[in-house]
């Protein structure tokens, strides 16, 4: 007999088709994020032509995007638990990949927050249906590991998104990234459709023939259960607040160099053949985007190993990657040599990306098993909300503030480095997270 909190048994599954689903599900959010991200190597060249001011750039980069991504995250983590997850991946891949490229044919700033809205509803239904399907698909001893190959697709897409963004922004303009941006979600949507398997139907099935009643999980039911496990919120409170410095750094990076290395950053670019745009793509997409990737990965392999010894080293991988990043980070920003600066910035992706794998594997590891995809919309909603709605935001206005007496290169320099700092608040939140978590666990 199975119950609604039991696990779906994949054990039937072969080991090939696992491999297949970890890699189909890495890169749709790798196409994710290409979309979400490309926006920020083209902020510049948007904020001349369309004559924005930086906290336009963070309420297009941010919050638009962030509303409707975070509270649609909700719903559709609630259907997850009740429909298909692929068809749910399928369509919604299809709707992001639409508006980002209609992205391109804005016109003003009204209009490319319209469209990024649209890439935000259709995003909202990747990440917790697929978070669901990985703990599924993973065995336990290996769900680190497994959430981290997921989590790789952000630094990767931003690498892509960033690499491709700038070259084709350099010869065909900004509003051509965005068309050939949106292009790829098409194929792989068509993947998803054809060849991505809910196990859950399976199960559904021999639920029925044995006559098992399975309980509909509701919000509130979700709410409930997390409620007595506080380690799943002080967790959440701690990749919230690395979000939300992430995410502002992010949209402001490319900026960053262009306004206080633009000589340098125009002579290396032109001694390789590139424009400014098309360079700095490249160089930030592989010091953040693939160190990052690494990053992720060697969190993901100490949390399987370490974790496995008691679970409470998540948290202290994620304390470490949550102040280790600050100091040479802090180097990238105030290193005179454009090329001593973005050597410190790979360090700086690598250290503060280790805690993907290690946060999200606890937070739905003390989940109930039918509980997932809510528990995991409801950390989305929560950091979401305030990272990407309010972080790119709050850099922008704090850039803007500082630069009316430093002007607008220091200005966001030092705006930069004091988000940073938050990064001993996001440690704190993991502390107290590790206190409670072996007792708050699924067993």
């Amino acid at each position: 007999m199975a119950s609604a909190a039991s696990e779906v048994d994949t054990s039937g599954v072969s080991r090939a088709y696992r491999s297949y689903v970890m890699g189909l599900l890495l890169a749709i959010y790798i196409v994710n994020f290409i979309d979400r991200q490309v926006v920020n190597i083209l902020a510049e060249p948007i904020k001349h032509d369309l004559g924005l001011a930086d906290w336009q750039l963070g309420l297009m980069g941010g919050l638009a995007f962030a509303v409707l991504y975070t509270i649609l995250g909700i719903p559709v983590a609630l259907l997850a638990e009740r429909k298909d997850r692929s068809v749910i991946i399928t369509v919604a891949i299809a709707f992001w990949s639409a508006c980002t490229a209609l992205s391109g044919l804005a016109q003003n700033f009204v209009q490319l927050v319209l469209a990024r809205i649209g890439v935000g509803i259709g995003e909202a239904g990747c990440t917790p249906p697929a978070h669901s399907l990985i703990i599924d698909y993973a065995p336990k001893e290996k769900r680190g590991s497994a959430l981290a190959l997921y989590g790789m697709g952000a630094p990767l897409g931003g690498l892509l998104g960033m690499a491709f963004g700038g070259l084709v922004a350099d010869a065909h303009g900004w509003r051509t990234a965005f068309f050939l941006a949106g292009a790829p979600g098409l194929v792989f949507a068509a993947l998803a459709w054809f060849t991505l398997k809910d196990p859950r139907n399976a199960q559904r099935i021999k639920d029925a023939r044995d006559k098992v009643q399975v309980a509909r999980v509701t919000m509130g039911q979700t709410m409930r259960a997390l409620a007595s496990r506080p380690s799943f919120y002080w967790a959440i409170g701690g990749v919230t607040i690395k979000a939300f410095v992430s995410v502002g750094i992010a949209l402001f990076l490319a900026s960053f160099f262009l306004r206080n290395h633009p000589e340098e950053v125009a002579r290396v670019a032109a001694s390789i053949g590139l424009e400014s745009m098309g360079f700095l793509g490249l160089t930030i997409g592989l010091m953040s985007g693939g160190f990052g990737a690494l990053g992720m990965w060697l969190g993901g392999q100490l949390s399987d190993w370490l974790g496995k010894r008691d679970m409470r080293w998540n948290m202290y991988i994620c304390i470490f990657a949550a102040v280790g990043y600050i100091p040479p980070f802090v180097f990238a920003m105030t290193a005179q040599s454009l090329t001593v600066a973005l050597c410190w910035m790979a360090v700086t992706s690598l250290l503060s990306n280790l805690h993907y794998g290690p946060a999200i594997s606890s937070m739905l590891s003390v989940a109930p098993p039918n509980m997932r995809a809510p528990a995991s919309a409801i950390q989305l909603f929560i950091a979401n909300l305030v990272s990407l709605g309010l972080g790119p935001l709050a850099l922008g206005a704090l850039s803007d503030t500082l630069a009316a007496d430093m002007g607008a290169a220091e200005g966001l320099r030092w705006a930069l480095i004091f988000a940073s700092m938050l990064g001993v608040l996001a440690a704190v939140s993991f502390w107290v997270a590790s206190r409670t978590l072996r007792r708050d666990l699924v067993h």
